[in-house]
């Protein structure tokens, strides 16, 4: 959210031409009823899991529906592809600002990456579980929160303040906020570490007020984030820079550039503490501290380390993120629909008109076509006789992160530890690097706190490497072969361990009544990800994400392979940028003043 905000204010009048949008939009679509949004969603999933994609001991057998033509009305405004939180984002904001929605999503679950999933009534998170700032509201809250505020809708969260840390030095409970994180440094690194953390903490908070001046709800890809957005914060955003004297210049120096720079600047040199830094870097955008923007880990460091500051987690699972946002677009009549596989971007006279669907049925976009899917997705999408070499090209090169590594469980909680936490976080060797394959493994176990997400006495648990699994050990295998399941049992060996870790003896890995173990083909096959990827792996002072705009007038691009980029934050403001761009700066800035932002 703070790179989007700074970005936007240092555009020269170059780079606002070039990600200036076209008159013309594209949103999504529902028929389907919110929260229950199918019906016999669990076998169906189940019967997807006994797929090679997942595997599972404990699947259901049932029938899978064939695909059913697209029924409803066959045209809308804007049609958004892929209910992602982007695309969600962008279709319920469009539908607020009063036009005529239509989401199209493949699958039968709405939300992407971040959609839920139910087996023997235990329901997991497929994606995010690591939330903060959905409750805050104002100029300077989550940019999913404010869009949430836009549409009258809010998310009830369980706050809790500490994930468990297992790192080759020991285990502790690192704890959120300015001062509980010393004690755990002093301990397992020392106090020149803890003091290289304090200089740390006192060179950046102060400009986070600054970095997140800008309410993302604010930004607009047009010349009228003049309006929006310089008009109306520009000045008190100048002002906090000024109060600041040094600090102020130099964050205003170092927001745009790779936060290892600051590091740098401020002589932080403790491996330890540079570890770590590396280490939530990763987590937040899949890069080092070496290729985040400064002013990503700011907006982090104030959501963590600030006095007060806690962290959230949806009750229902992060499925009731997708049914919020939902509800908000139908709520001012926007639509979306299920299993409706979007085949190809329909061009006429040079413009996107409409999608074509599997089943051969057109769907027209009276203004505009917005693609939530990834940037090498949504080139397979195109007419090649509309796509620019240069364009086509940029796409191609631009690196990927890696893919990951699922593990799904669900389990009887008798005999395991009261006090386990939500979140835990296994590093097994600093030297090898957080970026490094089968070495950073993360666990939630969101049932702690959401009791309702597993039957009485049982939990959840979701495990994964975090997008550093290697596309290309998995490449052309056959999901049915003997070699595809000797692999996923290998590699899935290093969350096994963890999880072993965490629950301790208690646990028994073959009384665990779900079983799931996904693979980079999981990500590539559910949910039409090129090669599985995490997103693109752009790195700040190396390359900018691209705009939301493209060469075909008429089509649009939100998520994660767009400005601002990777995370829940960034894929949330990049939907809200498309949203604004199609609406007038009046329609905009009325938007704005009902929010009092």
């Amino acid at each position: 959210m703070a790179a989007l905000v700074m970005q936007a204010i240092s555009m020269s009048p170059k780079s606002l031409h070039q990600i200036q949008l076209q008159p013309i939009s594209p949103l999504l679509t529902s028929f389907v009823p919110p929260p229950k949004l199918t019906t016999n969603a669990s076998k169906k999933r189940a019967i997807r899991a006994s797929m090679d994609g997942y595997s599972s001991s404990s699947s259901t057998t049932a029938v899978v529906d064939p695909p059913k033509p697209f029924s409803g009305k066959a045209e809308a405004d804007v049609v958004v592809i892929g209910s992602g939180i982007g695309g969600l984002c962008c279709g319920a904001l469009l539908a607020r600002y009063g036009l005529d929605v239509l989401v199209l999503e493949s699958h039968d679950q709405p939300g992407g990456a971040a959609h839920s999933f139910e087996i023997k009534n235990f329901k997991f998170d497929s994606g995010p579980s690591l939330f903060s700032g959905l409750q805050s509201r104002g100029p300077q809250a989550n940019p999913l929160a404010q869009i949430l505020d836009a549409l009258g809708e809010s998310i009830p969260c369980k706050t809790y303040d500490s994930w468990m840390v297992y790192i080759p030095e020991g285990e502790f409970l690192s704890r959120i906020g300015p001062t509980e994180f010393f004690k755990d440094l002093e301990k397992y690194a020392g106090l020149e570490a803890a003091r290289e953390w304090r200089k740390l903490l006192d060179a950046i908070l102060p400009l986070s007020a600054a970095a997140m001046a800008l309410p993302p709800l604010s930004i607009r890809g047009d010349w009228g984030v003049l309006s929006t957005a310089g008009a109306r914060y520009a000045p008190s955003l100048l002002q906090s820079f000024a109060k600041m004297g040094p600090k102020g210049a130099f964050g205003a120096t170092k927001l745009l550039r790779p936060f290892s720079e600051v590091l740098d600047s401020l002589e932080v040199k403790d491996p330890f503490v540079r570890n770590w830094v590396d280490l939530l870097a990763f987590l937040l955008a899949g890069v080092k501290s070496n290729g985040i923007l400064s002013a990503e880990m700011i907006y982090m460091f104030s959501e963590w380390y600030k006095p007060g500051c806690c962290l959230e987690y949806p009750l229902h699972g992060s499925g009731a993120v997708i049914d919020a946002l939902i509800r908000g677009l139908q709520k001012f009549g926007g639509r979306i629909s299920l299993r409706s596989h979007v085949q190809a971007v329909v061009v006429e006279g040079g413009q996107a008109v409409g999608v074509k669907l599997k089943n051969g049925q057109f769907v027209r976009a009276r203004k505009a076509v917005v693609s939530n899917a990834s940037m090498w997705d949504t080139l397979k999408l195109l007419p090649k006789e509309f796509v620019p070499k240069s364009y086509e090209d940029r796409i191609n090169k631009t690196p990927q992160c890696e893919s990951f590594m699922h593990l799904h469980l669900g389990f009887d909680a008798e005999g395991l530890p009261e006090d386990l936490g939500i979140h835990h976080i296994v590093v097994n060797e600093w030297e090898r690097g957080v970026d490094a394959d089968q070495n950073v493994v993360l666990i939630s176990i969101p049932s702690v706190l959401s009791p309702d997400l597993a039957p009485p006495g049982k939990h959840v648990l979701h495990a994964y490497t975090p997008g550093t699994e290697p596309f290309g050990l998995w490449e052309g295998l056959d999901r049915r072969s003997s070699e595809y399941k000797d692999l996923k049992a290998k590699r899935s060996e290093v969350m096994w361990k963890a999880v072993e870790r965490v629950l301790g003896p208690g646990f028994n890995r073959d009384k665990c009544e779900v079983k799931l173990v996904g693979t980079p083909l999981t990500h590539q096959r559910f949910l039409r990800r090129n090669r599985g990827t995490y997103g693109p792996a752009i790195e700040a002072g190396k390359g900018t994400f691209p705009g939301h705009s493209t060469p075909i007038p008429g089509l649009f691009c939100c998520g994660d392979s767009t400005f601002p980029g990777i995370g829940v934050p960034a894929v949330a403001a990049s939907g809200a940028i498309v949203a604004n761009s199609l609406v007038s700066v009046s329609q905009h800035s009325q938007l704005l003043d009902a929010v009092g932002i």
